[in-house]
C-alpha cells in the first residue's frame, strides 16, 4: 500500500531528528480526511512534550519533507503529543508504563483467566512484560493477573485515571 511506504519513508526521515531532541516517534498517520490528506505526527519526551516541542519538529519536519519530496501531493502536517489516552505501540511501552492503567483490544476472543467467557477487551494496571506476554491485573470485581500474548494485542492504550 502506498501509505504505509510513505509512513515508513516518513519515520525513516524524522526518527534521527526526534531522538537528537531526546523524543520518540509514538505514532504516525497519513491519511484522507474531509477533502485532503494529512500526516499526523505523535510525539512524546520524559515529562511530556509542550506545543513549542510539536511546533519546532513541524518545522524541522516541513523543510526535510519538502528537501526530500517525499510526499505525493499536497497534505497538512500536524503534531502533537499523544495525549493522556497514549497508545501503547512498542512491547518496551509495556514495562515503561507499568502501574498504569490501560486498556488492551485483541484480535481475537480469549479466556486467558479462565472465567468461562471469551473476550477481546481487557482494562488493569498493567505489569510490564514476561517474555512475550503483557501482565495485566484486573480491575474489575473478579480481579486477577492475565497473561495477554503481544503478538495478539490489535490496540492498546493508556487510561485517563480519575
Amino acid at each position: 500500500m502506498a501509505g504505509d511506504s510513505i509512513v515508513e519513508k516518513v519515520a525513516a526521515l524524522i526518527c534521527p531528528v526526534l531522538e537528537g531532541r531526546n523524543m520518540e516517534l509514538v505514532d504516525l498517520e497519513f491519511k484522507m480526511e474531509g477533502r485532503g490528506k494529512v500526516l499526523r505526527i505523535f510525539i512524546d519526551k520524559e515529562g511530556g512534550v509542550t506545543l513549542d516541542d510539536c511546533a519546532d519538529i513541524s518545522r524541522e519536519v516541513d523543510v526535510l519533507l519538502e528537501v526530500e519530496d517525499l510526499m505525493p501531493s499536497a497534505f497538512n502536517l500536524e503534531v502533537s503529543s499523544p495525549g493522556l489516552d497514549r497508545p501503547l505501540k512498542k512491547a518496551a511501552d509495556y514495562d515503561r508504563f507499568s502501574g498504569r492503567l490501560a486498556k488492551i483490544k485483541m484480535r481475537d476472543k480469549l479466556d486467558p483467566d479462565q472465567r468461562g467467557h471469551l473476550r477481546k477487551t481487557f482494562v488493569g494496571t498493567l505489569l510490564g512484560l514476561r517474555g512475550d506476554a503483557v501482565l495485566l491485573q484486573q480491575n474489575d470485581k473478579k480481579g486477577g493477573t492475565v497473561e495477554l500474548p503481544l503478538s495478539d494485542i490489535e490496540k492498546a492504550n493508556l487510561e485517563i485515571e480519575f
